[in-house]
């Protein structure tokens, strides 16, 4: 979309959202932001998390990089933009819920078996971040091999919203009130073609449809 197109679908939502939600907007401005859900997924122009959800200002505290990568804790890490918007989600925000949202055809998971050059200047912090998915890339190679690309992809894409839940648990904050039940962590996995949607089952260890998450009252908030 060109920026043209932009400022004419701005104008659009000027003229009409606005002014439909303007008591919405004038109280989220006056009485602040107090969103009950951090969701974390791709910077993947389509992942549309408010478009999926089918929510609107106000309901969701987004995090989004490429691959939905969580890094591990670390105080000394120069990777501080996620870790900054998780701590300020959980220990500012006091949201009650975390979702992990990755989702199918992600270049980031596809990149992690190709050979970029580490010289490669253009792509000096791109290299940086893909080695957070290391383990994830391993993992994937260890489990379905490279012989059918498109399985290790799904398998990587699916392995890496599992470990990003496990990061979620490094960090202080989240690993106490999970304990303490007032925290829910999910990790969901959204399919581009279709829009379905499935969800990281622990006690199966499979992903499952949403669907079958209202039946379980433990993996929901």
């Amino acid at each position: 979309m060109s920026t043209k197109a932009l400022i004419e679908s701005y104008q659009e939502f000027k003229s009409n959202y606005a002014q439909d939600k303007s008591d919405l907007l004038i109280d989220l401005v006056e009485n602040g932001q107090h969103p009950k859900t951090l969701f974390i997924t791709c910077s993947d122009s389509r992942v549309a998390p408010n478009f999926i959800t089918n929510t609107g200002p106000g309901d969701l505290f987004i995090a989004r990089n490429i691959g939905n990568f969580v890094p591990p804790f670390d105080p000394n890490s120069e990777a501080s933009a996620t870790p900054a918007a998780i701590e300020y989600a959980v220990s500012a925000l006091n949201v009650e819920n975390i979702i992990v949202c990755g989702h199918t055809e992600c270049g980031a998971c596809k990149s992690l078996h190709m050979d970029i050059p580490e010289d490669n200047i253009e792509m000096t912090n791109v290299i940086k971040w893909l080695k957070f998915a290391d383990s994830v890339k391993n993992k994937a190679l260890a489990s379905v091999g490279k012989e059918d690309p498109k399985a290790l992809y799904t398998e990587t894409e699916k392995l890496n919203i599992i470990e990003q839940i496990e990061n979620l648990l490094t960090y202080p904050a989240i690993k106490r009130r999970v304990e303490e039940g007032n925290l829910f962590v999910q990790g969901w996995y959204y399919h581009l073609l279709d829009g379905d949607l499935e969800y990281y089952d622990h006690v199966e260890d499979k992903f499952l449809p949403i669907e079958k998450s209202l039946e379980k009252p433990e993996t929901h908030s």
